[in-house]
């Protein structure tokens, strides 16, 4: 099935995306008002960016220190020959194990990279022991530890 084309986003489109970016628990009426528009106007908007899938939709940031994560690591993830028909099955696998954050397919050398917190050292170390090193889909791995993120804070539209 194709995919339809982006929406055309105009000035008034970009705005709302932005301030969501930033906030996305604003009210409506907040909302409409920094961006200049009738409160109407905003949700009908919003609602036309969330059908069109611009909006994919809305997420609490937690803190991983807080919930008793502190440790991350990237796992570079080299999957066995046998197992490329399977990609994305194994990439969906890989992306339902606890403590994944989040799932990159990636070129080069690897064939992923996993975003992993972890409660311990040990936890990270037993994480990727059974449920990568064990698997026979799974060539080779490279753990990195994470000493800190910055998250990207810059508008994208």
């Amino acid at each position: 099935m194709p995919q339809s084309p982006p929406p055309e986003l105009d000035a008034v489109d970009r705005h709302i995306l932005r301030e969501l970016a930033t906030q996305a628990r604003i009210t409506n009426a907040e909302l409409a008002t920094r961006v200049g528009v009738a409160a109407s106007t905003c949700l009908l908007r919003v609602r036309r960016l969330e059908s069109a899938g611009v909006i994919g939709g809305y997420r609490a940031e937690l803190s991983l220190d807080a919930v008793g994560l502190p440790l991350q690591a990237l796992v570079a993830v080299r999957i066995s020959q046998h197992a490329r028909a399977e990609i994305g099955r194994f990439a969906e696998r890989l992306a339902n194990l606890p403590g994944v954050l989040g799932v990159f397919f990636v070129s080069g050398d690897n064939d992923f990279s996993v975003h992993v917190a972890a409660a311990t050292p040990e936890r990270l170390r037993d994480f990727v022991v059974e449920n990568l090193s064990a698997s026979r889909d799974v060539a080779s791995t490279q753990t990195s530890l994470i000493f800190e993120h910055q998250r990207g804070r810059a508008p994208l539209v």
